[in-house]
């Protein structure tokens, strides 16, 4: 992939900021489990959050393939901190695409100067990756809408400062069609915030929120009612590559560590470099990172066409956060008791890597999105039908 001037400038800069400012304290972040927002800040003074935003509201305009670029790199310093640029990404685009004009000029511009965090209000205790079976509800009354019910499993869910929020306006028997989404300012009265102990990705501080007659105006429903599901549905494609490309970095990180070890670690009388049992299996991880990494660029560039990518996203939210893992689980194995240490990245970029292989749909629903994509509907209607005849 030949890059232009502007991105290879971008890259750099992304790079730099990777090395110098979030690789270094990877670890110690994850001991203080809070994001810093000062060093979100510092990113947004840099243009590395919402670059694919318009120009009017102070992104650059950029396309996919350019904010692909700059996901990896800053997930090659700091798997978690890359988190922002995908939040903005993927929640900025809601936002302009649906809010009004009063909500984008307020909140877009704060997105990309670092200043705001949006989460994404979609999963439910009940419903996990069944997006269209929600069950918070949002009763209309006047020019107001009524919000009860529980979201979990939220990104920045005791951090962030704002959150789409989506609620069944409709009935239950209306499915994906009553679904609708709402922007909703998280310091609302009603409205109570938790976080869990996860096993890794700590400072992205994953957790429920609780509506308990928490009342929006209808000014903040984001486009119609009945929409909300289409509207997710269309930013998953973007973010799931997204995600890969976060993994990519996060692997890429550890191969980088893994081949300057094995370069200066000497054993009997010469240096682990020259053992193909060691370079081997790093070779054999270089390989398919770089696989992971075409497809994602070949599914941005799709995007930036204007043409379908879905299949291609769930290809690589399923292959790349489970490569990205057992490439780092090499590279740990790689540095011998030294990687074994908590002192060393790897172990935390191991659990960090594998919250992926949950959020945003696991390996089995991203098949079955392939499956869909390739033979229709007739990939999940057979199964349904086999499921009620047992029942």
């Amino acid at each position: 992939m030949i890059l232009d001037d502007e991105q290879l400038a971008l890259c750099e800069a992304a790079r730099r900021f990777a090395r110098e400012r979030l690789l270094p304290d990877y670890q110690n972040r994850e001991r203080i489990g809070r994001l810093d927002r000062g060093l979100v800040k510092e990113m947004g003074d840099l243009g590395l959050i919402g670059t694919d935003l318009p120009p009017e509201y102070g992104g650059l305009g950029a396309n996919g393939v350019t904010t692909g670029l700059l996901i990896e790199q800053l997930a090659w310093g700091d798997f978690n901190v890359s988190y922002v640029q995908l939040m903005a990404s993927l929640m900025g685009t809601i936002i302009l695409n649906n809010a009004s004009e009063d909500i984008k000029k307020a909140w877009l511009p704060r997105i990309i100067q670092g200043d705001a965090i949006i989460a994404l209000g979609l999963t439910e205790p009940r419903g996990g990756s069944d997006a269209a079976n929600l069950q918070l509800r949002a009763q209309k009354e006047g020019d107001e809408y009524v919000l009860n019910g529980e979201k979990t499993s939220i990104s920045f869910a005791d951090q962030a400062d704002a959150a789409v929020i989506f609620a069944r306006t409709g009935s239950a028997e209306d499915g994906a069609r009553g679904v609708s989404a709402f922007f909703v300012p998280l310091d609302l009265p009603g409205i109570t915030r938790t976080a869990f102990d996860d096993v890794g990705s700590h400072i992205v501080g994953r957790g429920s929120i609780f509506f308990d007659d928490v009342r929006v105006s209808r000014d903040q429903l984001l486009g119609s009612e009945g929409t909300g599901f289409t509207q997710v549905m269309k930013g998953f494609d973007y973010s799931r590559i997204l995600i890969a490309l976060q993994c990519v970095g996060a692997a890429q990180a550890s191969l980088d560590e893994a081949w300057e070890y094995v370069k200066e670690r000497e054993a009997f009388g010469a240096p682990l470099a020259q053992y193909q049992g060691v370079t081997f299996p790093l070779s054999e991880g270089e390989t398919l990172i770089a696989a992971a990494r075409q497809l994602c660029y070949h599914g941005l560039q799709l995007r930036d066409a204007g043409q379908a990518h879905t299949a291609e996203a769930a290809m690589v939210k399923w292959f790349a956060p489970k490569t990205a893992f057992d490439v780092i689980h090499q590279c740990l194995l790689s540095m011998g008791h030294y990687g074994w240490t908590m002192e060393s990245p790897h172990q935390q970029r191991m659990r960090d890597v594998m919250g992926l292989e949950i959020g945003d749909g696991p390996a089995s629903i991203m098949k079955l999105v392939i499956a869909r994509e390739k033979v229709g509907r007739i990939a999940v209607q057979y199964a349904g039908k086999k499921s009620a005849t047992k029942a």
